[in-house]
């Protein structure tokens, strides 16, 4: 189950008490902070990583075999399955990385964030197992897919007005990722089936998020969604990957910037 809403009430409380904190001043804080063409900084954060997943029509009725090269079922006993249901199941992960801040006017920002982000995601499936002439058995399988990505997001940022020592942003841009855990170039054994995926993909960015200006440093936090634009399954001729027309990789982050 997506537990993406809770990011969003997360976020909430936290600018409600970056706000609290900001506003126990009275003189306004670093108020040409700004102005500075270009300043840097890092960032830490959590995430919420899934697939996206499109299946192919009629995969329910399409059917693999024991022992054959071709639609196999390579880690089962059964004599044929066929794939009852498969969908992404999200776990949490975090990142580190690097702000750099380009002033370009008063209201906009541009941003580059290289960041080095850990996760892992689920692909969870209910196969329907045939044994002879027994009645077909169902069966649950996960397949865990881990990920270190390199990443190098670019961003727009829209400020809003300052107001005392909180101001809003919207920023949307895109990214670069190349996940060095990937293996989708490793071999898999004679005795596990492993789903692979590609190394690389592009992202469509989004978000939203609040600076608090404190008397040391100006400290932000913001919510974003990756969304890949690009097939990221390895196809082979195993139930697990057979049945899917499209995956796509969606990543949700909440980021803390120190500046």
């Amino acid at each position: 189950m997506l537990h993406t809403p809770k990011f969003f009430i997360f976020f909430i409380l936290l600018c409600f008490t970056g706000q609290a904190f900001s506003q126990s001043r009275q003189v306004p804080n670093k108020p040409d902070y700004d102005n500075a063409p270009y300043h840097f900084g890092f960032l830490l954060g959590i995430n919420e990583m899934l697939f996206t997943i499109k299946t192919t029509p009629g995969y329910q009725n399409k059917f693999y075999y024991n022992n054959t090269s071709e639609h196999s079922i390579p880690d089962q006993n059964s004599d044929s399955a066929n794939l009852f249901n498969v969908e992404g199941s999200p776990t949490f992960g975090f990142v580190i990385g690097i702000v750099g801040n380009l002033r370009l006017g008063e209201y906009f920002d541009m941003r580059f964030t290289p960041s080095l982000t850990f996760g892992e995601r689920n692909l969870d499936y209910t196969l329907k197992n045939y044994y002879g002439t027994a009645a077909p058995e169902m069966l649950n399988v996960t397949k865990n897919i881990q990920s270190t990505f390199v990443e190098f997001p670019l961003w727009v940022r829209f400020k809003g007005k300052r107001i005392h020592n909180v101001r809003p942003y919207i920023m949307a841009g895109g990214k670069y990722s190349l996940d060095l855990a990937s293996n989708a170039k490793k071999k898999a054994d004679n005795s596990e089936a492993y789903v692979f995926i590609n190394r690389k993909d592009v992202y469509a960015l989004g978000g939203v998020g609040f600076d608090f200006y404190t008397a040391y440093f100006k400290f932000g936090t913001e919510i974003s969604m990756s969304y890949g634009l690009f097939d990221i399954l390895k196809r082979d001729n195993t139930i697990y990957t057979g049945s899917i027309d499209k995956m796509r990789s969606k990543i949700f982050q909440i980021s803390f910037t120190f500046e």
